[in-house]
């Protein structure tokens, strides 16, 4: 490796983004996630058909995937009871934690983004 070849890998190391925040925003960066993640902050755990209506433009089919992508982030829980056929979705405590950066992002969202429809 010459000198330059060795310069450029150093300088691209340096410019690489952290290895944690690429992989929060592999979850975050999922198209609804967010919504997901938001949905339950405001309300606390909701029954599937909640969430299908609360993100209601998610099909069925990608919201059991992006429930499941969640639940092994370990942002959410999907909760049984055995005495019922209740199933129904909460923030684990790692989820419960993005509150803060939520509303960093509606604070941001209010002030710098436009909507057109």
């Amino acid at each position: 490796m010459t000198v330059a070849t060795e310069k450029l890998a150093g300088d691209m190391a340096e410019n690489k983004l952290c290895d944690k925040f690429v992989a929060t925003f592999d979850i975050l960066g999922r198209k609804w996630n967010g919504m997901i993640i938001e949905t339950l902050l405001v309300n606390g755990p909701r029954r599937f058909k909640d969430l299908a209506e609360s993100v209601s433009k998610c099909s069925d089919r990608v919201l059991v995937e992006r429930l499941k992508e969640l639940e092994a982030a370990d942002i959410i829980e999907r909760r049984t009871y055995a005495d019922s056929a209740l199933i129904e979705y909460a923030l684990t405590p790692r989820g419960e934690s993005m509150r803060d950066m939520m509303a960093a992002i509606h604070e941001w969202s209010d002030k710098w983004q436009t909507v057109n429809k």
